[in-house]
Parts: C-alpha cells; sequence; structure tokens
C-alpha cells in the first residue's frame, strides 16, 4: 500500500492522510467502539426495566449492527478511494446526502463527547471530591487534543490501550462471576450464585414484552461507536485485510463482552437486586470481596469515557477533513500538519467538547443533561447507520458488477438491509413511549432544519472528486 505524504505536493493535489494505523490498532479500535459506555454506566437501568431478557436485547441490537458494519465495509471495500462513509453517501446518494451524513456525525461525537467530558468530571470525584467539577472536563479535553495532535497512530495507540482495559476488566468480570457460580458463593443477604438466577425469578421476561421493549431504549446508546473502524479507513494499513478482520470479528465480541458479562452478572446478583442508578460491575466486585472493587471499576469507566470522547476527537476531525475536501465545511480544516494530522479540526471539535464544561458549570442536575444527550446522540447515531444502508443500495443498484466482485460481499443483501431500516424504525417508536426520551427526540428536527438551512443559504465551494 503506497504511503500517503504531505512533503512537496504539487499544486492543486489534495492533501492526504497517512495510512498508519496497523492491523493491532483497528482491531482495538473496533472493539473499543463495540464496548460504550453504556455498557458500564447503562446497565442496571437496562436490567430492572428489562430483567435477564436483556441479555436478548444486547444480542438483537448487534445483529442488526453486524449487517450495517458488513454493509460499510463492502463500500468501503468496493473503492479505496472512499476515505470514510462520508465519501460513498455523497457518490452514491448525492452531495446533500454527503453533507448531511458528515455534519450529522460530526455532531454526533460532539454530543457524545459532551457526555463522556461530563462522566469524566463525576467520575473524578470519586479521588478529589473538593475540585470544581469543571476542571477535570477541562483538563480531559486539553490532555486528549495534545496526545491527537501528535500523530495518527498516537490515536491508534490511545485507543489500544483504553479498549485493553475495558477488555481486562470485562473479562476479570466474566471470570469472577464463573468462579461465584461454580463455588456456588452465598451472598450477605443469602442469595445463591447460580445460573438459574436467571429463570427462576419471573422467567427470562419478568416484566413482559414492554419490559423487554423498554430495554431497547438504553442499550442502543451502549453500541454507538460500532461504526468508528469506518472512519479509520483512509488511514489504515491494509484495508483489503483488517477491515473485514476487525468487522468480522464483531459477532464475537458483542458475546464475550455484553452476553458473558450480563451473564456473570445476573448469575451471581439475581435481577431484582440489581440497583439502577449503581454500575452492577462494582457491585458483583464488592460481593466477591474485593475492597478496591469501587476504585480499579470507577478507573475502568473513566477510561472508558475517555476512549469514548479520544474517538470522538478523532472521528470528528476526520469528518471535518472530509466535508472541507467536499467543499462542505471551512476550507481551512482540509489543512494538515506537518504529521498528516487535520489540526485545524482537532482543535474546532475540541473546543465544542469544552461546551461539557459549560454545560456542567451552568446545570446543576447533571443526571437530566446526560439522559438528554445521550438520548439525541443514540438517534442521530440511528441516521448515519441509515445513511450508509441507504448507500448500500444505491450501490447494488448503479454497481452490481462491484458487488459481484466483491471479496467481501454483505451477507443477505437488500433483504438485511430492509430488516436493519425496519428495525431502527422501531427503535424510534419504543424511543416515544418515554416521556425522558421522547424529549430529546423533540430536539433532532431542530438539527435538521439547521442543516438544511447551511446547506440552502450558506455558500460553499463544491469540489467534484473522481471517485472512480
Amino acid at each position: 500500500m503506497k504511503q500517503s505524504t504531505l512533503d512537496h505536493r504539487p499544486d492543486g493535489e489534495e492533501p492526504e492522510l497517512k495510512r498508519s494505523l496497523t492491523n493491532r490498532h483497528i482491531q482495538l479500535i473496533a472493539i473499543g467502539g463495540a464496548i460504550g459506555t453504556g455498557l458500564f454506566m447503562g446497565s442496571g437501568k437496562t436490567i430492572s426495566l428489562a430483567g435477564p431478557s436483556i441479555i436478548f436485547v444486547y444480542m438483537i441490537i448487534g445483529f442488526m449492527l453486524f449487517f450495517v458494519m458488513r454493509a460499510m465495509g463492502e463500500l468501503l471495500l468496493s473503492n479505496l478511494k472512499y476515505k470514510s462513509f462520508i465519501d460513498f453517501a455523497t457518490d452514491l446518494l448525492g452531495p446533500m446526502a454527503g453533507y448531511f451524513t458528515g455534519w450529522t456525525y460530526w455532531f454526533c461525537w460532539v454530543v457524545t463527547g459532551i457526555a463522556d467530558v461530563i462522566a469524566i468530571s463525576g467520575y473524578t470525584q470519586f479521588w478529589f471530591p473538593d475540585i470544581p467539577l469543571w476542571l477535570p472536563a477541562i483538563g480531559c479535553v486539553a490532555v486528549l487534543l495534545s496526545l491527537n495532535l501528535l500523530t495518527v497512530k498516537m490515536f491508534g495507540e490511545l485507543e489500544f490501550w483504553f479498549a485493553m482495559i475495558k477488555i481486562v476488566a470485562i473479562c476479570a468480570l466474566v471470570l469472577t462471576g464463573l468462579y461465584m457460580v461454580i463455588t456456588a458463593y452465598q451472598s450477605p443477604t443469602g442469595n445463591t450464585a447460580a445460573l438459574s438466577n436467571l429463570w427462576t425469578d419471573g422467567g427470562m421476561f419478568p416484566h413482559g414484552l414492554m419490559g423487554f421493549f423498554a430495554g431497547f431504549q438504553i442499550a442502543v446508546f451502549a453500541f454507538v461507536g460500532i461504526e468508528l473502524v469506518g472512519t479509520t479507513a483512509a488511514e489504515t494499513k491494509n484495508p483489503e485485510r483488517n477491515l473485514p478482520r476487525a468487522i468480522n470479528s464483531i459477532p464475537l465480541r458483542i458475546i464475550i463482552f455484553y452476553v458473558f458479562a450480563l451473564i456473570a452478572i445476573l448469575a451471581v446478583t439475581p435481577w431484582r437486586d440489581v440497583v439502577p442508578d449503581k454500575s452492577p460491575f462494582v457491585e458483583l466486585f464488592m460481593l466477591a470481596g474485593l475492597p478496591a472493587a469501587a476504585a480499579i471499576i470507577n478507573f475502568v469507566v473513566l477510561t472508558s469515557a475517555a476512549s469514548s470522547a479520544n474517538s470522538g476527537v478523532f472521528s470528528t476531525s476526520r469528518m471535518l477533513f472530509g466535508l472541507a475536501l467536499d467543499g462542505d465545511a471551512p476550507g481551512t480544516f482540509k489543512n494538515l500538519s506537518k504529521r498528516a494530522v487535520p489540526s485545524n479540526g482537532l482543535i474546532f471539535s475540541c473546543v465544542c467538547l469544552l461546551a461539557g464544561a459549560l454545560v456542567i458549570y451552568l446545570v446543576p442536575n447533571l443526571i437530566d443533561a446526560f439522559t438528554l444527550i445521550t438520548t439525541v446522540s443514540a438517534t442521530l447515531f440511528m441516521f448515519v447507520w441509515t445513511m450508509i444502508l441507504l448507500s448500500y443500495l444505491a450501490y447494488r443498484k448503479r454497481s452490481d458488477h462491484l458487488h459481484r466482485a466483491s471479496n467481501f460481499k454483505m451477507p443477505g443483501g437488500k433483504v438485511m438491509v430492509a430488516a436493519c431500516l425496519l428495525f431502527f424504525a422501531f427503535i424510534l417508536v419504543l424511543l416515544a413511549l418515554e416521556d425522558d426520551t421522547r424529549a430529546a427526540l423533540y430536539m433532532v428536527p431542530v438539527w435538521f432544519v439547521l442543516l438544511g438551512l447551511g446547506y440552502r443559504f450558506v455558500p460553499r465551494n463544491k469540489v467534484l472528486h473522481d471517485k472512480g
């Protein structure tokens, strides 16, 4: 694979991102994207809503998103000039689709990053209860900006170690739960750890179908970022080999990191005893008699939030770079540093993330703000996933010869695209049923109205690319 370089670039030739991310980086970025902060933070609430059926909720969401990722993979590999899904949306669905997809994805990660910065400030209070909440928020953004400005490889290294911490924590939880089940551990409240805890108290669906459906509302946020591997396409060495590897391992990751973790929690702690506003991860380690559990898991969840914020800083800057190349964002965002990093986009995105510090300063009830922000984020991510699927349908219609020649065809093709689109519509209906998530749904159209006005009235310099 030819290395991109910025040195002595001929006049008029576009800057290019370097292919500096190795298979090791891509695999861990994909894992980090699949293990969202929502698993650590939201699993207590989802268990209380859905009971043991929450296991099926995570399996269904993961199953559907695997097909979205396969569609994205086939599209990216059908033309290696596609730097990310913003490029194939522009090429296959038109400039307006690319504009909406790129800016919405940028906004998704800014919103998610603000939520992560708020979370990081909260977790920091565990060790430093006396410092003002806004201070760690500013410190986190400053550290992420400075490290990401160095090299693309630095992002890969950061994400590698952030994801590794999450993996070790979840594996430790699964193994601890397994040991407690094997030894028939008895909790201080008299509960015995056993797999039968999953079905002996009201069955797998103790709250019926409505309880099962309620679990989808929060669980879907745990998967935001799963498409992150698609934004690394332009900076991945040997994408024909490394992208399929990363995407194909998603089902195994979901089984290990979601299903096994939830089974371990529910086998040790009966679902009725799971406290909605506490991390069941901490509770399980506390039951196991590990006094350092709270500090350890607090560190893990803090790094999980930092990992998500790091992903947001990376992906938003790459989206701004792609939008600027297409003339849909100010030209300054397509300028790369000497190390092939879109530094202007990085700085702008980090300034936007500082809104998290402002929210902390202005809003006393952070939980309400956090719920609102995460629901807006999940809804907008579903829009991006939908655009990936619509791009796939356009690709099959326009370039079926490329599909037939592909070595990485999406399983199920058009039928699974229809199934995924119906599934996203179903999630939106569920979000509209609850008061706290319905409020966020009302805010989403405002974003699209603003985007439409920007597309219609803000002068843009459209740049036509040869995608052939």
